[in-house]
């Protein structure tokens, strides 16, 4: 097929991307890919899926933020992730920029002394404030 070439193109243009991904998860701690997983509503499966440059399925545009607050990308790497992303998706950061940006909000809860009552606690606020969000968004 014509094509081939190109997807195979674009397959080695998301696999530089998602290997810096890879690379800096790899230097954080353990416990992070759950963190990532548990703040987009995915599995751990889908973590280890978005960071395997094997393959090629792109990593969502609308992740992008939350991928750079949990990982805690040092510059130069985000840098290179956003070159590397715009490379392989030059129209997919256009759509997301447009829409409303997101941003961090650190709050002071209480410690059940716990960490999986501290975790589910966790999620059900970051997980609210998805759902307001998604009614903003559709009142607009």
């Amino acid at each position: 097929m014509n094509d081939a070439p190109g997807r195979d193109d674009n397959a080695a243009t998301v696999a530089v991307y998602k290997t810096i991904l890879r690379n800096v998860l790899d230097q954080r701690p353990s416990g992070t890919r759950q963190r990532l997983a548990t703040a987009l509503g995915k599995n751990r499966s889908f973590i280890s899926h978005i960071s395997n440059p094997a393959y090629p399925v792109p990593i969502p545009a609308p992740h992008l933020e939350v991928i750079f607050d949990i990982c805690h990308f040092p510059l130069a790497e985000k840098r290179a992730f956003l070159d590397a992303f715009m490379r392989a998706h030059p129209n997919r950061l256009k759509q997301v920029r447009g829409g409303p940006s997101l941003r961090s909000l650190r709050l002071d809860v209480f410690d059940f002394g716990d960490a999986e009552k501290n975790r589910e606690f966790d999620e059900l606020v970051r997980e609210t404030a998805r759902r307001l969000a998604r009614l903003m968004r559709r009142g607009d």
